[in-house]
C-alpha cells in the first residue's frame, strides 16, 4: 500500500512493500517558482539551477543523504540498465556520462533517483541479498523490455526475483493515458498477449492503456511474487496540481523522483 507522509514541509508517498528508505516525490515542499512551482527536481524546462539544486537537496534529505551522494538515470526512452558504483556519483546539475534508465546498486548508501512527469516509476530492492534498483519506465523503455534488464542486472549482483520487492509509482493513469495503435500493438508483443484488462478501446479509434498494470504485470512473469509488488492508484495527470504531468501541461513542467538507498550497515 502506498501512503503520504510530510516532511520539514516536503510531500511525499512510499511504499510499505519497500523494506529500506525510499521516496516517491510529488510537487509540494520545494522553492522553484511560476508554473514550476515548486518541488522541481530537473534541469532544461527553464528552471533556475540554484533552485533544482536546493530541491534536489530537500529530496535527497529524505534519504539520509546530500545532493552529490546519489546515483541518477540519464533518461532517453531505452531499455540500458546500469549497474552503478561509487564511481557514478553524480555531482547535483553536472552531467551524466552515460545513458540508462535504469540504475542499480549494492553499494550501501549511495541513493539511487530516476526521474518521470507521467512515466512509470519503479523502485526495486532484495531486501536479502541488499541489490536496490530505479527504473524510468514510459511506455518505449517497457515495451523494449527495460523491466527484465533491471531485475536481469538485479540477479547479477546477486538478487534472487522471488526475494525482489517492486513499488511502481504515480504514472499518468488507463484513466488518461489515450494512445494510437502503436502503444497497444507494442505492449502486446512485449507480454505475448498477457494483456488482459491493460486496455480499453474507444469508438473514435483511440486506446486506452494501463501502464503501471504492464510493468505490474512484466514483474509477474518475470518471477516477482504478487504480494512484494505494489502499483499506486494515483494518475499524475489527474492528479496535476500534486504530480508533475507532461500530458496535462503540455510539456510545461518540472519533474519528480523516486528514490531509494540501501542502508549502510552498522557493526
Amino acid at each position: 500500500m502506498f501512503f503520504e507522509e510530510k516532511q520539514n514541509g516536503l510531500v511525499y508517498m512510499r511504499s510499505d512493500v519497500i523494506p529500506f528508505p525510499h521516496v516517491f516525490t510529488t510537487r509540494y515542499g520545494g522553492v522553484s517558482t511560476g508554473h514550476l512551482s515548486s518541488l522541481n527536481l530537473i534541469h532544461g524546462h527553464g528552471d533556475r539551477p540554484e533552485n533544482i539544486r536546493e530541491n534536489f537537496r530537500r529530496a535527497t534529505a529524505l534519504l539520509g543523504a546530500g545532493p552529490n551522494d546519489c546515483a541518477v538515470t540519464n533518461q532517453v526512452h531505452r531499455n540500458t540498465v546500469r549497474a552503478v558504483d561509487e564511481r557514478d556519483r553524480h555531482e547535483s546539475l553536472s552531467s551524466v556520462p552515460y545513458e540508462a534508465d535504469g540504475i542499480v546498486t549494492a553499494i550501501q548508501g549511495m541513493p539511487l533517483f530516476c526521474f518521470t512527469a507521467d512515466c512509470v516509476p519503479i523502485l526495486l530492492c532484495d531486501p536479502e541479498a541488499k541489490v536496490v534498483g530505479a527504473v524510468h519506465a514510459g511506455w518505449r523503455s517497457a515495451a523494449a523490455d527495460i523491466i527484465k534488464n533491471a531485475v536481469t542486472a538485479m540477479v547479477e549482483l546477486g538478487a534472487v526475483p522471488e526475494q525482489i520487492r517492486a513499488a511502481i509509482g504515480p504514472a499518468i493513469g488507463k484513466c488518461c493515458f489515450e494512445t494510437d495503435d502503436d502503444v497497444p500493438e507494442a505492449i502486446e508483443a512485449w507480454l505475448e498477449g498477457d494483456t488482459e484488462g491493460l486496455f480499453e478501446r474507444r469508438s473514435d479509434g483511440k486506446t486506452m492503456v494501463d501502464l503501471r498494470g504492464a510493468a505490474a504485470r512484466r514483474l509477474l512473469q518475470l518471477g516477482l511474487l504478487p504480494g512484494h509488488i505494489d502499483v499506486s492508484d494515483e494518475c499524475t495527470f489527474c492528479s496535476h496540481d500534486k504530480y508533475w504531468s507532461h500530458r496535462y501541461t503540455k510539456g510545461l513542467r518540472g519533474g519528480q523522483g523516486a528514490g531509494i538507498v540501501l542502508p549502510e550497515e552498522r557493526p
